[in-house]
């Protein structure tokens, strides 16, 4: 998300984020492989209905012979949403929300039975004046994800915008964006569903698109996700399987010091966990009722932090972007890097548009191969822009 540069009196009290420049953070991993009810479960939430992904009949037929994880589950196979690396070091009365993603591919897929390792860092921060928040701090993390054989799947670079709540919801951060709840005719609805048909049904065999035969000003067919609604925000929440009670553990070496282990990064009372009750009691650390993701799914959370109501995830929005090209490219293709801006969250109850347009074709890329390279907006229902991406998609040449 970006705002414009204004001035506030407030301060943001950084006086622990230094130590934690370049350094390992954030020791956890999942207990168990991911299978293939993870991965229905996260198309099912992303509303992804590639049928590589989900349908076993269709999957054997294919070179796979089976489902694959979509390229955007790495995150979902990750303790966080991506976020965490970002997100270390105490600053008091704070909030956060998610700025942007980067992420890299590097050719192997991730399929039921493996299992994902991360290594976590904290890469860097900036602190600038924002009319949305006043002080406000900017701040990026590097997660590397392998599999149990030591293959590298991919890397992220997540920023997070970490701000004081109670300067968001003087300045009022979203409430001139948001707009009222909007209420949807059977008649939109209608033209909404017939969206999402079409580009369900524009790639569903997987067919690739020759590098040869992609031109420049090329556009990808027009996809749509929602209305979005509290039950979508929960189900997206619970994809991510460090979400499901018990399913990590922390596996900081001993002696190192771990900024994620009983954080406290500073949020206000009511968004804190607690991680010795969550021993005993898992709800006590379980984000849709305790924690800085409750705003998402209440509104009366939401408005403590400056949302106007009920917002999505900005994992997933990385995420619907990541499976928006993938779709189009195919199952001979491979999104390979894509950087996401987030603009503003998507709301309770908009819709999300996907236009994606070719601006490029690279011969001779830093992957040693040709890849074209692709824009994408993604917007609501009155054009405002959620995201913004610039993306390179490998297709066979």
């Amino acid at each position: 998300m970006s705002g414009d540069v204004t001035e506030s009196a407030a301060q943001l009290d950084l006086s622990d984020l230094d130590k934690w420049v370049g350094k390992p953070v954030v020791f956890a991993e999942l207990w168990d492989p991911c299978n293939a009810t993870d991965i229905r479960r996260w198309v099912m939430a992303m509303d992804y209905a590639n049928p590589i992904h989900w349908d076993q009949e269709f999957a054997r037929e294919t070179k796979f012979g089976d489902i694959i994880a979509p390229q955007s589950m790495a995150v979902s196979l990750d303790y966080g949403h991506g976020c965490q690396p970002a997100c270390v070091g105490h600053i008091p009365q704070s909030h956060l929300i998610f700025g942007g993603e980067e992420w890299w591919w590097y050719g192997t897929l991730v399929k039921p039975g493996d299992k994902l390792f991360q290594e976590r860092r904290f890469y860097d921060y900036k602190v600038t004046d924002t009319k949305f928040a006043g002080p406000t701090m900017f701040s990026r993390g590097d997660t590397t994800h392998r599999n149990q054989h030591g293959a590298l799947i991919a890397k992220a670079r997540s920023t997070a915008i970490r701000y004081l709540a109670a300067e968001a919801e003087r300045l009022g951060m979203y409430d001139a964006s948001a707009g009222t709840l909007k209420r949807w005719t059977k008649q939109e609805l209608a033209e909404v569903d017939k969206i999402r048909h079409e580009w369900l049904m524009s790639n569903r065999e997987g067919k690739s698109p020759h590098w040869e035969e992609v031109s420049i000003g090329d556009k990808l067919p027009r996809r749509v996700i929602g209305p979005h609604t509290i039950a979508s925000f929960t189900t997206e929440y619970r994809a991510f399987l460090f979400n499901i009670w018990g399913t990590f553990h922390w596996t900081a070496p001993e002696g190192v010091k771990d900024p994620w282990i009983n954080q406290d990064p500073g949020w206000l009372p009511e968004f804190a966990f607690d991680e010795d009750l969550a021993m005993i009691d898992p709800r006590a650390r379980d984000g849709l009722y305790v924690g800085p993701s409750r705003g998402h799914i209440d509104d009366s959370y939401a408005e403590e932090v400056g949302m106007s109501r009920a917002y999505g995830y900005g994992a997933t929005m990385a995420a619907w972007n990541t499976d928006y090209l993938a779709f189009w490219a195919g199952h001979d293709g491979m999104v390979r890097h894509a950087k996401s801006d987030f603009r503003t969250p998507a709301f309770e109850g908009d819709v999300t548009f996907f236009e994606g347009e070719v601006v490029d074709k690279i011969e001779n890329s830093q992957w040693g191969f040709p890849v074209v390279q692709i824009k994408v907006k993604l917007t609501d229902q009155n054009g405002k822009t959620v995201v913004s991406s610039l993306n390179e998609v490998e297709l066979p040449y």
